[in-house]
């Protein structure tokens, strides 16, 4: 059973690495013949700007792990600041590896070093999802008024019109049509089949994770303090703004665009990190398709989302790994002073 587990993860790796790998060779042969272009615009790049995109990089993590904890407070727990705070860095590091297996990783630390129990702290990290989703859709709201003829020039170029012209392929193929439809109908016959193990699970172990999914949500209703709650969950979202737009000003193709079009860039940005290990190649992809959209040239459309996802990655490696090596110690000098 472990073996087919591990399997099962080996072959999703595998395939995430591979679909981000597939989108970097897109986007590079776009590209392929600027290679001495794209150096200089690295090497030309202004990094007093990638120093400030650091440090809001930096501050959206911390800000982070102060909102999860005022989550963990109203159900009676509280993690010490730097098991938070490592906790959060060694997460953002693990989904560079395995996508949302941060989440996982980060309960474990807290579950570890401050006795909060994993499915409570799993339920306050999915709660910390429904909150960020609703505020992506707060994005895309403001995004629809401020960029309007944009999103909709950017939602047929890559969305709408590849979506029509593949399902008018498919209408064609009566094959691969009835076989979806076959499909659909063993996977409905299967859920039917399998539905008291499906009710166990639910009832078992995935019952004490929705169990505490629902304390999490409760958690929202009890924090104490409603004001820094939603304070830190903007701040959270104006940090990644922020890194984004200063970034604009470390490129000189880059530096007349404003908020207006970082808020489009965040938007569909956050989608891409869902799809591959920390957005690798995704969220190249999109923000390069971005910006040559917005008529940059197509060097800098390349060399910007790479030196962005770079920074942000080297943030999360450092501080990350120093969390992962010294937590340990860390906890047990609390231990020994009791």
């Amino acid at each position: 059973m472990a073996l087919k587990k591990s399997t099962k993860k080996i072959i999703q790796f595998t395939l995430l690495f591979a679909l981000g790998f597939l989108l970097i060779w897109l986007v590079t042969k776009q590209v392929a013949g600027k290679k001495d272009e794209i150096i200089q615009a690295f090497r030309s790049a202004d990094y007093f700007w990638i120093g400030i995109a650091c440090i809001m990089s930096i501050l959206s993590h911390v800000i982070r792990a102060q909102r999860w904890n005022n989550l963990l407070n109203p159900m009676g727990y509280h993690s010490k600041w730097y098991n938070t705070n490592g906790a959060i860095f060694i997460g953002y590091f693990a989904n560079y590896g395995i996508p949302r297996s941060g989440e996982l990783s980060r309960c474990t630390i807290i579950a570890k070093y401050d006795n909060v129990p994993f499915e409570k702290a799993l339920g306050t990290v999915i709660t910390e999802r429904i909150i960020d989703f609703i505020l992506l859709f707060v994005i895309f709201i403001i995004s629809l008024i401020v960029q309007f003829k944009e999103l909709i020039g950017l939602s047929n170029q890559y969305i709408f019109f590849p979506l029509t012209e593949k399902l008018n392929a498919f209408k064609k193929n009566q094959i691969l049509f009835w076989v979806c439809i076959l499909f659909v109908l063993a996977t409905i016959l299967i859920l039917y089949l399998k539905r008291k193990k499906i009710n166990e699970l639910l009832k078992g172990k995935f019952g004490n994770i929705l169990k505490g999914f629902k304390d999490g949500l409760i958690s929202v209703k009890e924090v104490k303090n409603k004001t820094l709650f939603i304070s830190t969950s903007i701040a959270i979202w104006l940090m990644y703004l922020l890194t984004q737009y200063v970034t604009f000003f470390a490129f000189e193709g880059t530096s007349a665009l404003g908020f207006s079009e970082c808020l489009v860039m965040l938007l569909f940005g956050t989608f891409g990190v869902i799809f591959t290990p920390g957005g690798l190649g995704a969220y190249q992809a999109i923000l390069t398709g971005i910006l040559i959209y917005y008529k940059i040239d197509d060097v800098t459309a390349f060399a910007y989302p790479w030196l962005l996802w770079v920074v942000q990655l080297i943030v999360v490696a450092i501080i990350g790994s120093v969390s992962l090596i010294t937590l340990p110690f860390l906890n047990k000098s609390e231990d020994e002073s009791k």
